[in-house]
């Protein structure tokens, strides 16, 4: 679509070479942090492990796994840094944040993640980490609410690395195990097209589970029938 070739990692690839894992990194960090959920995050990660699996970049000394193990460390350090700066964003204008009720921070997501935080506790910050949208969100979410800083640091560390490490690691895995993607990049660009398409669907699906008037409080109990991710949310017991 023109206009985004920059959401393309083959795009960013041919453009900027080497630079495309700092872009990576910049893109990681907004994603996490700074109120711009509709970024290609899982892509990117997907894409980089088999870019680096297929030499078809090489950005430091040493064989593919070295280089893996250093960038695995660059992208959680870039995740968690991005959930760190929404979480402070969250503690300082978190009332403000929630009163605006804008056309992309709509009051009623800052509802449907606390339902979700309710929910899962601090798993949420794990869980969340894997849903395209909900971990721009949640991270805020934890910010408005005050979670313990201590207690938020250490699990957005562990989600961060989890979803880093998973994902990249599969790219890489892939680009290993079909070692002809780096002389053949249109099947290694419809791989990375294939996957980058998972998200946008389970986004599309969440947005339309979300949205919709039964998502709305239709029993009254002061919080969503449906949380961030689209799952039902049973009635309060303890409604007054």
């Amino acid at each position: 679509m023109p206009g985004l070739d920059w959401m393309d990692p083959q795009w960013l690839l041919e453009q900027f070479g080497t630079e495309f894992l700092w872009i990576s990194l910049l893109i990681i960090f907004i994603e996490c942090g700074l109120f711009f959920p509709f970024l290609p995050g899982d892509t990117l990660l997907f894409a980089l492990g088999i870019f680096i699996a297929t030499e078809r970049i090489d950005l430091f000394p040493g064989p593919p796994l070295a280089e893996l193990a250093i960038v695995l460390a660059l992208l959680t350090v870039a995740a968690f840094l991005g959930n760190v700066v929404g979480y402070e964003i969250g503690r300082k204008l978190g009332p403000p944040l929630y009163a605006r009720d804008g056309r992309l921070l709509k009051r009623k997501y800052f509802d449907q993640t606390e339902v979700f935080f309710d929910k899962h506790g601090n798993k949420a910050l794990v869980i969340g980490r894997f849903v395209p949208f909900v971990r721009t969100f949640i991270t805020v979410v934890a910010g408005v609410t005050r979670m313990e800083r201590r207690r938020f640091f250490l699990w957005s560390f562990i989600g961060a690395l989890l979803w880093v490490l998973s994902i990249t690691a599969l790219g890489y895995w892939l680009g290993k195990k079909v070692p002809w993607l780096g002389d053949n990049i249109d099947y290694a660009i419809i791989a990375i097209l294939v996957f980058g398409s998972i998200p946008m669907v389970w986004e599309w699906r969440r947005h339309r589970r979300t949205s919709g008037p039964e998502a709305d409080d239709n029993d009254h109990d002061g919080r969503p029938d449906r949380d961030i991710t689209g799952a039902p949310v049973p009635p309060r017991t303890d409604t007054p």
